[in-house]
């Protein structure tokens, strides 16, 4: 192969999608570590100066090109897996942990950092800059820099086993979703699903070569089938898969999900032998995540023991907001301590309707979302299938555009470029003036090669080079219904808030002015701020002068009725204490796990698990749940004791939004505020200080239990 002729090597403009194909990766890789590699032997030689732009620029420029490179590849491995890519994507990620191990470990590296940060030249860097050379030299010493060469060793063999059973943890819960598919043959199996899920079903079936409906494990699937299908044991055999997966349970799901299709096929008098389980219980353990769990805290752990912290939560909130283990853990307590009232409140109104409007009486896990989806359509008289209907793609995308062109002064339209899939869009963001701002990709839609869940990550981002700025480019992924039977694809209202949730983590990598890479867009942000931009967003997907402009019903173009609006404002904090105590339950668990918990002691995961439920969970679980196995988040993801980041950044978020509340939802004057204090300075300057900046003032925690409907009269 040509080297010229390799895609990920052509870094004069946007990724070639298209011409990428799994042979490209490890030549491409090893071409750009060899030249990292050259490039960091030169910029420490003593002849080289210790300056911006003698040492870092340079560095930047190098290391930039392998991560837009890698970039493109993780990507990849991330939307559109395939056996192939997989297996490159696997090969060459640990070359590439190796070297930003071996770049962290570089003394002569960490000297030249030191050596700038005691220079007369680092006073006459900006802010941005400054920031920027202080949190290498932190990075340095997280990385393991100031380490003996023995425990060097030894921290660099953690971080490469650890970046491969992370990948191999998101890998098990992706293919484990996908071997599941419940065929249902017998219309009546499927009473009270809506309409147009079971014509995807349908579709899905088809494309199969099966008769009948098609059930998966994606969320365009799963979801509707637990709020709304009538048969219990069908909602108990679904759920037991989905919250089997990646476990050591999986098998059993997958057999019981087979027998039910068998039976049910038996019912409707069916000729036809029973079909084999999805996957046989030897393939379905290999993607057990156990092991894994296990092994991931144990290195966790020794790496912080190296780096002389008590615990890996310790080495996590470093780079963070919250000063310590105890400050995050006296945080969620407090809001556990003033959202369990409301809580078991909620849960039990919920036991006594299913008793006595459902005849369930024992309210099982299953049935919660179902019952809580029949009690909602009682209380506030509407349906969210009833709300699906004023929510096309086309016209929900059309209106957060025009909510963000009012309130930062940008201009949104669509673009042509090289993509992954014909499902994919792409967009171009121009300033008043019609200079580019940014480019966006949206990947709308669940597809099997794509792991599940939503996200914002980076193509490119901005930074100048001498006279001229590279824009940033963004990818916007989530895992909503694809369209059927000729029409377009509807959104739920949970859905259209997911998507502002991404779209504001898009708007503060896209709307940055910073123009260095170590302090644009988020990179640089205080992991427990970086969500305030995507949390801030959601509220306005409960805002009449924002909703009205972005519905039109699919069958007859009429706009959201204010009505309808005002009775799903009415239900915005229906079971609000219950949904709060489970994100609590999930932050408590990680950061209580990389704190105290001891991995080579005889309690479990999930031990741990049920001892946090007992203290803030209202829902009692069957024994056979087995969320830690896929709980991608902090196994597969950036969020290891930092998933209480989402209820830290809510509070921000909130107390942010409530000026907007005072002054106006489209004040265009508290928009352009928000951009320039919060989204447009990134990483240069401390999350809080932004905060005060744009606010006025410390966050409160007030606002985020108000939002929540918390704030008791």
């Amino acid at each position: 192969m040509k080297i010229e002729a390799n895609p990920l090597l052509d870094f004069s403009g946007l990724p070639r999608f298209a011409a990428v194909k799994p042979e490209h990766v490890a030549p491409a890789i090893d071409l750009l570590l060899a030249d990292c590699r050259a490039a960091v032997a030169g910029l420490i030689d003593p002849a080289t100066p210790a300056t911006w732009d003698d040492f870092v620029a340079p560095l930047d420029d190098v290391n930039e090109r392998l991560t837009r490179a890698w970039g493109v590849v993780a990507h990849l491995h991330g939307v559109l897996d395939s056996p192939a890519l997989r297996e490159a994507y696997n090969a060459n990620q640990p070359k590439v942990v190796q070297y930003w191990t071996e770049l962290g470990h570089n003394e002569r590296l960490f000297a030249k950092y030191q050596a700038l940060r005691a220079s007369a030249e680092y006073a006459r860097l900006d802010a941005a800059q400054q920031r920027i050379v202080d949190h290498e030299l932190r990075d340095f010493r997280l990385a393991g820099a100031e380490l003996p060469p023995g425990e060097k060793k030894r921290f660099a063999e953690i971080q490469e086993e650890l970046a491969t059973l992370g990948t191999r943890f998101s890998e098990n819960v992706l293919d484990a979703t996908n071997a599941f598919a419940l065929y249902v043959e017998d219309r009546a199996e499927l009473a009270g699903i809506p309409d147009d899920v079971l014509e995807g079903a349908r579709e899905a079936a088809a494309r199969d070569g099966r008769e009948g409906w098609k059930l998966t494990l994606q969320a365009p699937s799963y979801v509707p089938v637990m709020q709304y299908a009538d048969s219990r044991r069908l909602r108990e055999r679904v759920y037991h898969a989905y919250n089997t997966r990646a476990s050591e349970e999986y098998p059993r799901a997958l057999a019981e999900a087979s027998r039910y299709e068998c039976e049910s096929r038996a019912g409707t008098r069916s000729t036809e032998t029973a079909r084999a389980p999805a996957a046989d219980a030897a393939r379905a353990l290999q993607w057990d995540n156990t092991p894994l769990i296990a092994r991931i805290l144990r290195l966790r752990k020794e790496a912080a023991r190296l780096l002389g912290y008590a615990s890996y939560a310790e080495v996590s909130l470093v780079p963070k907001m919250a000063e310590s283990p105890h400050v995050v853990l006296d945080f969620l307590c407090d809001l556990a301590a003033r959202s369990l009232p409301f809580a078991r409140r909620d849960y039990a109104e919920l036991r006594e309707f299913a008793a006595a409007e459902l005849g369930l009486g024992t309210l099982e896990v299953w049935d919660i979302a179902y019952a809580s989806e029949k009690l909602r359509q009682q209380r506030y008289a509407y349906s969210e299938h009833e709300v699906k209907q004023y929510f096309p793609e086309p016209k929900v995308l059309e209106g957060m555009f025009r909510l963000v062109q009012t309130l930062y002064g940008i201009r949104i339209a669509p673009d042509e470029a090289e993509t992954w899939h014909p499902d994919v869009r792409f967009f171009r963001i121009t300033d008043a003036d019609g200079a580019l701002v940014g480019q966006l990709y949206f990947d709308p839609h669940a597809r099997e090669s794509k792991r599940g869940g939503a996200w914002m990550d980076e193509a490119m981002a901005r930074r100048r080079r001498h006279t001229e700025v590279q824009t940033p480019v963004a990818y916007l992924e989530c895992n909503f219904p694809s369209p059927v039977g000729g029409k377009p694809a509807l959104f739920t209202h949970d859905d259209v808030i997911t998507l502002f949730h991404e779209f504001g983590h898009g708007l503060h990598h896209l709307l940055t002015r910073v123009d260095y890479l170590g302090a644009s867009g988020i990179h640089g942000v205080e992991w427990d701020a970086v969500e305030l931009p995507s949390q801030f967003m959601e509220n306005f997907c409960w805002e009449w002068e924002v909703l009205q402009h972005m519905t039109a019903h699919v069958e007859s173009n009429a706009p959201l009725p204010r009505s309808l609006f005002d009775k799903m404002v009415a239900a915005k904090n229906f079971q609000a204490g219950m949904q709060m105590v489970r994100q609590l339950e999930f932050a408590l668990f990680d950061m209580r796990l990389h704190d105290d918990f001891d991995p080579d002691g005889a309690r479990t995961p999930l031990a741990l698990l049920e001892e946090v439920r007992r203290e803030v969970a209202v829902v009692v679980l069957p024994a056979y749940n087995r969320f830690p196995n896929s709980f991608s988040h902090i196994f597969g993801g950036g969020y290891a004791a930092g998933y209480y980041s989402y209820k830290w950044a809510e509070v921000l978020s909130a107390d942010a939004y409530s000026l907007f509340e005072e002054n106006g939802v489209l004040d265009r004057a508290t928009g352009w505020r928000f951009r320039d204090e919060i989204l447009a300075v990134g990483g240069a300057r401390p999350a809080l200080e932004s905060f005060k900046l744009f606010r006025g003032r410390e966050p409160k925690v007030d606002a985020l239990l108000k939002h929540n409907g918390m704030i008791v009269a």
